[in-house]
């Protein structure tokens, strides 16, 4: 077989983890890999195919390495007229047998699509959101929820010394998987994601109780994502803001956290001061669970291309790896469960 391997959207931990697997099974097995450069756009220039070959020895030592060998973008084909079929012309003049997507649901949704018209395509869940459908865990969750626990460590006793509220400012769009997880690991004092509406009153309350027991200092982590305008009681857009190529605002430049730092002292009179953790969740080494969840999605995705089983993604469930249509993860993201939420909320 000829394989293409492309990674799209965010880059993360634990992709380059996935492109050394998808290359070495493939190899195993008599397999040819192309790795296509900076996402879709390494397929959406017409009769240019942006591809590099992929050996044993192109993969050595990236385990450990962050980032993406390949490149990413954001880069939308079903934005563009025409953009889907030039991508599929792309395909059939690199002749490949099949294509491995590395992404989250954006990337996937153009995974979906082409598998709709026929392509042999099989995706892989990757984004530090932890947000696709239909997966457990997605690569690069676990190490950008690490990188946030550690930053909690360190902010808890800065805070404890000057009786502080230290609000975090953490990334997800849409869902709080890893404000739950690094706030819950790092014993925060409140939580604040998307999907659970913030009362800023009975989040003032707390910490105003909460400064005259103990130390006096809290953290406070929120997601890039949290709707602070609405909770403000304002219908606030942010002047010029921008959109990628699927449609999504620049959540960082909407200051969530130091919004929330500004509101947060003027109700409660506490010193307030704000860290937004931004890039630093994306950079670095993968961690364990990362390096390995990539290293078995990759080999999951090969084989399924070699079985014919086209059209799906692989994904974990419990500590099986299983494979779900890309139809269904193209529909929906998948929520935090709040509950998480309430146990934090319990051992604060």
């Amino acid at each position: 077989m000829r394989i293409g391997l492309l990674t799209g959207g965010g880059d993360c931990p634990g992709l380059n983890a996935a492109i050394r697997a998808v290359v070495r099974r493939a190899r195993f097995a008599g397999h040819e890999t192309l790795g296509i450069r900076n996402g879709w756009a390494g397929l959406s220039e017409a009769g240019q195919p942006d591809v590099i070959p992929l050996d044993r020895h192109d993969v050595s030592g990236i385990l450990p390495e962050g980032g993406t060998i390949l490149g990413t973008s954001r880069t939308n084909p079903l934005a563009a007229e025409g953009g889907i079929e030039i991508v599929r012309d792309n395909i059939a003049a690199l002749a490949l047998d099949g294509l491995v997507v590395i992404g989250g649901d954006d990337t996937l949704s153009v995974a979906a699509a082409l598998a709709g018209c026929g392509e042999p395509v099989v995706g892989i869940p990757k984004t530090m959101d932890n947000d696709v459908w239909g997966t457990e865990r997605c690569i690069g969750f676990d190490s950008a929820a690490t990188i946030v626990m550690e930053a909690i460590d360190r902010l808890q006793s800065t805070a404890a010394s000057h009786h502080r509220v230290m609000v975090v400012e953490v990334m997800g769009r849409d869902a709080g998987w890893i404000a739950a997880y690094g706030g819950l690991a790092g014993g925060a004092d409140a939580v604040l994601v998307p999907e659970r509406p913030v009362d800023l009153d009975a989040v003032c309350r707390h910490l105003s109780q909460r400064a005259k027991v103990g130390t006096g200092s809290s953290i406070v982590v929120v997601s890039e994502g949290v709707d602070v305008p609405r909770a403000l009681g304002t219908d606030e857009v942010a002047a010029g803001e921008s959109l990628d190529a699927f449609g999504h605002p620049r959540l960082d430049r909407r200051g969530v956290g130091e919004r929330l730092g500004r509101e947060i002292e003027a109700r409660t009179h506490i010193e307030t001061r704000v860290t937004v953790l931004g890039h630093l969740q994306r950079g670095g080494p993968p961690s364990l669970v990362d390096r390995v969840l990539a290293s078995r999605y990759g080999v999951a995705a090969v084989e399924a291309l070699e079985a014919g089983r086209w059209g799906v993604m692989v994904a974990l469930r419990g500590e099986a790896i299983v494979e779900v249509p890309l139809d269904q993860v193209s529909r929906a993201t998948r929520p935090v469960d709040v509950g998480l939420l309430d146990l934090a909320a319990l051992l604060d």
